[in-house]
């Protein structure tokens, strides 16, 4: 049974508008409670937010039916704090269990000895409650909040900076070596509970199988590593008896899909064991290519992770970070400092190819409010240049070369000066998403996991950003409301 709000208030429970912050904190959780408190008081807003939860939440069951859950509200709140405050589950759930003020803004009373009364908010709870909340959903709920900001801040939308990042993905330093034992442990594993299903032989020694590619794969990690007089003719023999060992268990393993395909039981596991003998085929393929034939394989044909197949590798020349393996993130920012509008970049995809299409509908979304928008180097192109100027009345995108980048200086705008002044901003914001709201590296699995993450990460910059404002307002002189934005009239 789900409902939106608790509708009784308890008489050891504070009312949500009337909770007192300590505005003197400079902790990020301030802020945090402040937009909450803001966005409770607002029924219209909060409705809205409560209804995009609903539905998937609740999208293909009823609400009116099984044991009490957690409401939409606390579901709310504490996808919200995680990557605020950039928690793990087990810090959320403490969190949730012995903070007042967060207790308060969640409804939850602060009397002992009510534990029936009280939900359980252990983290696998929180984890399994905050993952049915679709990465779609997400972006709607971001628009709702960066909306109550510029009623806010109206003057806020009217210039905006984007740039791209990258958020890794949670996988350890890919070498085929190590790619190869990840597929075999997994086909192994899944290829056991299918025999064991159907009595099929041929996996009694599965353990001694993993140990044979495992020891290989450490043999070929230690040669590469250590190199030496002629490590290169070792590690080619070392390659071929691991690929030698993984083709005969993808053998085995192909056998024994083909017998349990007829049976609609065993039908997901047969999938998903086909799945991991395509991905560690294909590693197979890359390392023979590498090793035995000494080809040049280039990056877009190479997988990086069993587990997270979507993974891109970057060389974007970053100062200690040569190489970045997760996906591109595009931010909008706005004058304020809210996160306008994200989109993560699918595989192949590139700065300049989706610039045109991405703030087209941006500026469709703020009913042609953006009057300037400023990008660096590599979103420029000859025809973004011209789109981009029948979009917004002052456009800056720099362009590539320096003789063309001399003439475009020399024949600039005084907004395309301000604006190119103002555009290294965005790197704050990337920063403060990265170090303050977990993007640097998303710790949730699968290519939606990490879109959720992602979506979540804003979520927390928009509400700290909020609730900034909020305080601001409030107090200017408090120590929560504090920040070294420069005011939009600036």
């Amino acid at each position: 049974m789900r409902v939106a709000t608790r509708c009784q208030m308890r008489l050891d429970n504070t009312p949500v508008n009337q909770l007192l912050l300590n505005t003197q904190c400079r902790d990020e959780i301030i802020p945090f409670l402040r937009s909450m408190q803001h966005i409770y008081d607002n029924s219209a807003l909060r409705k809205k937010l409560l209804k995009l939860v609903a539905q998937d939440v609740n999208g293909t069951s009823s609400a009116n039916l099984g044991r009490e859950g957690m409401t939409y509200w606390q579901i709310l709140v504490l996808a919200s704090a995680r990557l605020e405050l950039k928690l793990d589950y087990d810090g959320l759930q403490d969190l949730a269990e012995n903070h007042r003020n967060l207790r308060c803004i969640m409804e939850i009373g602060n009397w002992e000895g009510n534990t029936n009364e009280q939900p359980d908010f252990n983290w696998d709870r929180i984890r399994d409650n905050v993952c049915l909340v679709r990465p779609e959903t997400l972006e709607q709920i971001n628009q709702l909040i960066v909306g109550e900001g510029h009623i806010l801040i109206p003057e806020a939308v009217e210039d905006v900076r984007g740039d791209t990042f990258v958020v890794k993905t949670n996988i350890h330093y890919p070498t085929e070596s190590s790619l190869i034992r990840d597929g075999v442990r997994k086909i192994i594993e899944v290829a056991v509970l299918l025999a064991a299903m159907v009595v099929s032989h041929g996996w009694r020694q599965h353990e001694h199988l993993f140990k044979k590619v495992k020891k290989l794969a450490r043999q070929c990690d230690r040669a590469a590593s250590k190199k030496g007089p002629g490590y290169q003719q070792r590690l080619t023999g070392l390659y071929g008896k691991l690929l030698k060992e993984a083709a005969a268990v993808l053998e085995r393993a192909r056998d024994l899909e083909q017998k349990v395909r007829g049976s609609q039981e065993h039908t997901a596991l047969a999938d998903r064991m086909a799945h991991y003998c395509r991905l560690t085929e294909q590693v197979c393929d890359t390392a023979r290519r590498r090793m035995l034939l000494k080809e040049q394989v280039p990056n877009s044909e190479k997988l990086f992770s069993i587990f997270e197949p979507e993974t891109q590798l970057f060389q974007r020349g970053k100062a200690g970070e040569p190489v970045q393996l997760g996906h591109l993130v595009l931010v909008v920012e706005d004058a304020a400092g809210f996160i306008c509008h994200y989109k993560v970049l699918a595989k192949g995809e590139l700065e300049r190819e989706i610039v045109v299409s991405e703030m087209r509908g941006l500026q469709k979304r703020f009913d042609d409010k953006i009057k300037g928008a400023s990008f660096d180097r590599g979103f420029h192109s000859p025809e973004n240049q011209l789109e981009l100027a029948k979009i917004f009345a002052h456009p800056c995108v720099p362009t590539t070369g320096s003789r063309k980048s001399q003439q475009q200086e020399e024949t600039a705008t005084v907004e395309f000066r301000a604006a190119r002044q103002r555009h290294s901003g965005i790197e704050s914001a990337i920063g403060a998403l990265q170090s303050g709201n977990g993007l640097a590296r998303c710790r949730d699995h699968t290519y939606v996991g990490f879109r959720r993450y992602v979506g979540l990460g804003i979520l927390g910059r928009n509400l700290h950003v909020l609730g900034k404002i909020l305080l601001s307002q409030d107090d200017p002189q408090c120590r929560a409301a504090y920040s070294r934005r420069k005011p939009v009239a600036a």
